[in-house]
């Protein structure tokens, strides 16, 4: 953070100074929302969430060390001095806006990278930021920290030595990313696509596309606009950019462009780059996911305009195996006594990200010995979709076997219909696609990961070179059921394995 005081951040957020034992002088370090981050210097923000509220643990984090904390309301008693706001999450927001413009004030270079798109937002900004770091000091959200809360305190670490910020924003509702733009407005806005992640919300299409622009509504003047040239939701945002405009895809229009698109045994791409006044260059990505192959172009087009060297950006991506948790992230196991490989990209799901995600799963070739892998996907709910979440949910069902995936496991929820009924629409569709088809795909609906984990279990014991794919949307469970696989505990109770013949039956009943 830039340094400030206490008395300075009140001034910042139009709040007012009630004094305790700690000095309205004191220089603040870092800011915290979770009273257990409190230590020496901080600030404390209480929110008053949905289950916890943190105003009740005011008083602990004076004995933590923090030298205030931001308040909607005076905490009697409390022996540290506070802030007091109408809404702790608009001032925590303004803070952030303040310290952004002390950074831009210190006279030194310093660029702010917004990213948005309905998919691939955490996968381009991890991938940027391994770019970038080569360059400078660069802060970056930990996970998906792109809200009106996870946003702003990534933008308070910022501080006088930071060169970049990528600061990734998402939303829910018109007027979100606008607000986010308006306390860090970026030099440089990555668009990648439009689609239907929360369409329910939103009510359309054409919400979301007008949603997405306002990030590039939000740049600061002559700022430059990156969008995606393939996706017509975002083609007519370079209509209100304010300056520079960079295009990234694999047609005709995109400066920086892809083709020659291959990928590996494990669905690792390369492909050749096409980018104004370079000669054409070979990429490989280390990460998994063909899909990935937009995000890098995007993550090449904002490093080549900073003036990254493109064979370092071309190393760089070459590297870069780890991304944030719960996306496309690949390990083996071995597991109630069989063995196999886990794609993890559970951390959220919609119809465009469970598509790349299937399409992941449908890319591992076989292996050095010969053998086809055995491919399962293991898929939860998709939310907020609105009046087509049912289509919508079959379809992703009809898609898995299109691919020719060997089976298809729905995983509902014993204590949610909605989760269970969308679970079992999936399946639905699977099984008529394997009807229509006459595909051989195996399906199944269980209701808890339990059971989706036993049944996993049972069916690699009958194939010794299975690959899963866990993806579905946080509620759906499949991140806690990652964690358990990660972590190799928590076995499910023993069941009678899925018998050669039982499996023959219910492909017999799809046929």
């Amino acid at each position: 953070m830039m340094t400030m005081t206490v008395e300075q951040a009140a001034e910042a957020v139009g709040g007012k100074l009630r004094r305790g034992e700690t000095s309205p002088d004191s220089p603040i370090g870092t800011v915290v929302t979770d009273s257990r981050q409190a230590g020496a210097g901080s600030l404390f923000v209480a929110i008053a969430g949905e289950h916890v509220d943190g105003h009740r643990f005011v008083g602990q984090v004076y004995h933590a060390g923090a030298v205030a904390a931001l308040v909607d309301h005076e905490v009697e008693g409390a022996e540290i001095t506070q802030i007091v706001v109408p809404d702790t999450v608009r001032a925590l927001g303004l803070l952030a806006k303040a310290n952004i413009e002390l950074r831009r004030r210190s006279g030194t270079p310093f660029t702010v990278v917004g990213v948005t798109g309905s998919v691939g937002k955490t996968t381009t900004k991890d991938l940027l930021r391994a770019v970038l770091s080569t360059q400078g000091e660069t802060v970056a959200p930990v996970g998906s920290f792109n809200n009106d809360i996870g946003m702003p305190i990534t933008a308070l670490e910022v501080n006088e030595h930071t060169r970049f910020l990528i600061a990734e924003m998402g939303a829910n509702h018109l007027g979100e990313i606008a607000n986010l733009g308006a306390l860090v407005p970026p030099d440089i806005a990555v668009v990648l696509k439009v689609g239907v992640a929360h369409l329910g919300e939103f009510g359309s299409v054409e919400n979301i596309q007008r949603a997405k622009s306002e990030i590039v509504r939000a740049l600061v003047p002559h700022g430059v606009a990156v969008l995606n040239a393939d996706d017509e939701h975002v083609v007519p945002m370079a209509d209100i950019a304010p300056g520079e405009v960079i295009w990234f895809g694999l047609g005709e229009r995109a400066g920086f462009r892809a083709s020659d698109i291959t990928a590996d045994g494990r669905d690792r791409a390369g492909f050749t780059l096409t980018a104004p006044g370079h000669d054409p260059v070979k990429v490989r990505l280390a990460i998994p996911g063909r899909h990935n192959v937009m995000n890098a172009l995007a993550v090449i087009a904002v490093a080549v305009r900073i003036g990254v060297p493109v064979d370092d950006i071309v190393n760089v991506l070459a590297e870069q195996s780890s991304i944030s948790p719960h996306r496309m992230a690949v390990f083996g196991l071995e597991r109630g006594g069989s063995r196999f490989t886990v794609i993890d990209d559970s951390f959220n799901a919609n119809p465009d990200s469970m598509k790349a995600g299937l399409d992941g799963l449908a890319g591992w070739a076989v292996d050095r010995d010969g053998e086809q892998p055995y491919r399962i996907a293991v898929l939860g709910s998709m939310l907020e979709l609105g009046a087509n979440e049912t289509e919508l949910h079959r379809g992703i069902g009809a898609y898995a076997v299109g691919l020719g995936l060997d089976a298809v496991i729905g995983v509902g929820s014993r204590g949610d219909g909605k989760l269970d009924e969308l679970a079992g629409d999936l399946v639905a569709g699977a099984r008529d696609a394997c009807t229509a088809d006459h595909a051989s795909t195996l399906t199944e609906l269980v209701h808890d990961v339990d059971e989706a984990d036993r049944l996993v279990i049972d069916l690699a014991a009958g194939h010794a070179n299975a690959v899963v794919l866990l993806k579905g949307s946080h509620a759906s469970g499949l991140s806690a059921l990652a964690g358990r696989w990660d972590r190799n505990d928590d076995l499910p109770e023993p069941s009678a394995p899925v018998a050669a013949a039982d499996a023959e039956r219910r492909n017999g009943e799809a046929q």
